[in-house]
């Protein structure tokens, strides 16, 4: 019953939310639950059956006796948020993003550069609704904060607390105990960012744009409740249709599920760009596929093709967790690999070129683009 009444008043929440986009008069408000509550409510049972994502575990997360992939019972865990200032201009503006980053992930990523948060999950501070909010609050009271980054790599890591800290988020006033425990986690030290309330407010109600940064290895379900939530979408999409993402990342139906995944948010008319992150020795087998893909499916969309790619991890040969197995991506990818990869996305007519470079003036990075 709570999905048909999801299924009833996600158009009619649509309309509302076109409508304040183009400044048009707001259609009439109908009787019934709010669309936040049946969205809240369903992400909790959810927990009992977790099925977040493709692995569909179905573990009991309210009890918390046994874990699932994600790692986690019904709480979720924030590892830190920071003023964010190296993501792409679109999203950050002049002077930033607030990002929060959460603990654990649904998939193992050999390479993975935040491997501390996703690989321990214990990693970080547990968070109720209340400290998610005050989180967010933080993030979005920054004078130049310009949305509020769900570094999450997987729904099932942050969706508890967050749904419900957004149907609190209007009318939300943080204790200041709360503030103090909400400082504790924060990662960078730009402290001189002066915090502003008024400037994460909209006719005096808590209302600053919402990132969704994910692996994008969702069910249909999942994507369906954020599809409500999230005001702008910054997927991964790493690798191709063969074997590496079983490989790399132990992760199977990856293919299948993100290539779905991002043809749901072309059709739903979302705003997003993709990220493809260029691995040494997977340029033929992962990012020619991956760019094809996009070129055949939504050409238009900005595409950063990202080459800050390190040995991480279970890659990284000079740490004690590197594992001989992985000794083909234990490099930085080369000169060469990056001009295939940016070459054949020009030749595919992709918008890669203004977001993959516009670091370029400090980086040099086009001096290795030789077309």
């Amino acid at each position: 019953m709570l999905w048909a009444e999801l299924e009833r008043l996600t158009p009619i929440f649509l309309d509302r939310w076109q409508a304040i986009r183009v400044g048009a008069p707001l259609p009439a408000t109908t009787d019934g639950p709010s669309l936040l509550e049946v969205c809240r409510e369903l992400a909790y049972r959810m927990l009992a059956h977790c099925n977040f994502c493709p692995w569909n575990c179905r573990v009991d997360r309210l009890a918390g006796t046994k874990f699932g992939a994600g790692k986690l019972a019904s709480a979720s865990r924030v590892s830190s948020y920071f003023h964010h200032t190296g993501e792409e201009l679109f999203f950050r503006g002049t002077e930033g993003s607030g990002t929060i980053f959460f603990t654990s992930c649904n998939m193992r990523c050999a390479f993975c550069q935040n491997g501390d948060i996703s690989t321990d999950k214990d990693n970080g501070e547990e968070t109720d609704p209340r400290h998610s909010q005050r989180w967010r609050g933080r993030c979005g009271a920054k004078v130049a904060t310009t949305s509020i980054g769900w570094a999450a790599r997987s729904l099932s890591t942050c969706m508890p607390s967050s749904m419900r800290s957004r149907c609190w988020a209007r009318d939300f006033a943080p204790t200041q105990a709360e503030l103090r425990r909400a400082r504790r986690t924060k990662a960078d030290r730009l402290f001189w960012f002066d915090e502003v309330p008024s400037k994460a407010l909209y006719e005096g109600k808590f209302n600053a744009p919402m990132l969704w940064n994910s692996n994008f290895f969702m069910t249909l379900e999942s994507m369906k409740i954020l599809r409500l939530l999230t005001d702008v979408w910054l997927p991964d999409f790493k690798f191709g249709p063969g074997r590496c993402a079983m490989t790399l990342a132990k992760t199977p139906w990856y293919w299948e599920t993100v290539t779905r995944n991002l043809a749901l948010i072309a059709e739903w008319g979302e705003d997003f760009s993709i990220r493809h992150l260029v691995m040494p020795n997977h340029v033929e087998c992962c990012t020619y596929p991956v760019l094809e893909w996009i070129a055949d499916h939504m050409p238009a969309v900005p595409v950063n093709v990202m080459a800050q790619f390190h040995p991480d991890n279970f890659c990284d040969s000079g740490s004690t967790k590197y594992r001989d197995k992985y000794a083909e991506i234990a490099r930085r990818p080369s000169r060469t690999e990056l001009n295939m990869s940016w070459r054949r996305a020009r030749e595919l007519g992709l918008k890669f070129e203004a977001t993959t470079f516009e670091r370029s003036n400090k980086s040099g990075t086009p001096a290795l683009l030789e077309m």
